[in-house]
């Protein structure tokens, strides 16, 4: 194997751990002696060991390190945070090389572990697979380089482009669009974000749960806006299956898994300033329509995953639109998924 070869797998790795490590960052490590793995490991759990860590307890013998060189996806940490720093251990075993693909933008970090490393002697390169490894934590780069949660729209509409029917005043419940191949792939999707945004109107007439249900993954925090509290406390976000946060113009509150956070305007810029503060690095944004517009209108959105379903209303609520060419798409099920990324 080569040097990419190497940083790669630590890449592979590093994608073992995104459901659970949030809001850390993913990362990988692998451990090279005479052209062998000696040892590799993941960080796999918000909390738990990181990757550098589960590496070198993985090696049989510790001698082995002495001279070793160590790839890794991302900067080791030079602060005392839920572990000891990496970039001490790294030292203390005597390696004599550390390869990494990007440095780390949270400011406890950024460079004072590459600079630890150098100070001690230890060869240190930079940049292998730069790009990749930024890309597999575009979430928690946006999180500390644009101070907001990477925001990822998510809609299903109909061929004909309406995201609902026309309702009555009590006329609730969901009028489904995609196909169910699609539901248990939003549910994955869901799963991967730390937290999942609806308006009023989508929690009053669907009266979602938001939870992780079709596949396995942990359920994100739920958020609600609900500026004048119109939404009744007998739906389903009120459960205690997540935490549910309700950004609101009226009160602050707590009960149980439910917490209202009062805020003077409930648009998008407040509230995306309140999830960074709460350390929140992701948010999909699920509806409805007026809701997804406001990202839109604001510029404030990273990726959208939109599902167009083989049915047609003829009319209804329309869906939002973006403008723009899709960087990508593929059918599913019956469906038709385009994908978009925004650039700056």
């Amino acid at each position: 194997m080569n040097s990419q070869q190497y940083m790669q797998r630590c890449l592979d790795l590093a994608s073992l751990g995104q459901s659970e490590v949030a809001p850390n960052p993913m990362v990988g490590c692998v451990i090279v002696k005479n052209d062998t793995i000696i040892g590799e490991g993941y960080h796999a759990l918000f909390g738990g060991p990181h990757a550098e860590v589960v590496a070198i307890q993985s090696v049989k013998d510790q001698n082995e390190l002495i001279g070793a060189t160590v790839y890794v996806s991302l900067e080791p940490c030079a602060h005392f945070g839920k572990t000891p720093p990496c970039s001490n251990l790294l030292i203390d075993k005597k390696v004599s090389k550390v390869v990494v693909a990007c440095l780390d933008p949270n400011p406890k970090v950024a460079g004072k572990g590459i600079e630890r490393l150098k100070k001690a002697g230890i060869a240190v390169e930079i940049g292998l697979l730069e790009n990749e490894a930024q890309q597999l934590n575009k979430r928690f780069f946006c999180y500390h380089q644009k101070q907001r949660p990477y925001v990822i729209l998510k809609w299903a509409q109909t061929k004909d482009g309406f995201l609902d029917r026309l309702r009555t005043k009590d006329q609730k419940g969901i009028h489904w669009i995609s196909s169910e191949e699609s539901k248990a792939l939003v549910h994955h999707w869901r799963s991967q974000e730390m937290s999942i945004l609806v308006g009023k109107h989508t929690a009053i007439n669907d009266n979602p749960s938001l939870t992780v249900r079709d596949v396995s993954g942990k359920n994100p925090i739920r958020i609600l806006i609900d500026s004048q509290l119109q939404v009744q406390n007998d739906i389903s976000l009120f459960s205690k299956d997540a935490p549910t946060l309700i950004f609101n113009r009226l009160k602050n509150d707590k009960n149980d898994s439910v917490e209202w956070i009062k805020i003077a305007e409930t648009n998008t810029k407040n509230i995306l300033e309140e999830l960074h503060k709460r350390g929140i690095h992701s948010v999909m944004v699920e509806g409805g329509s007026r809701t997804l517009q406001y990202f839109i209108v604001d510029n404030v959105w990273d990726e959208a995953y939109v599902l167009v379903g083989d049915v047609t209303f003829k009319e209804g609520v329309k869906a939002p639109v973006l403008n723009r060419i899709p960087d990508k798409s593929h059918p599913f099920g019956s469906d038709q998924i385009y994908y978009f990324k925004r650039r700056m």
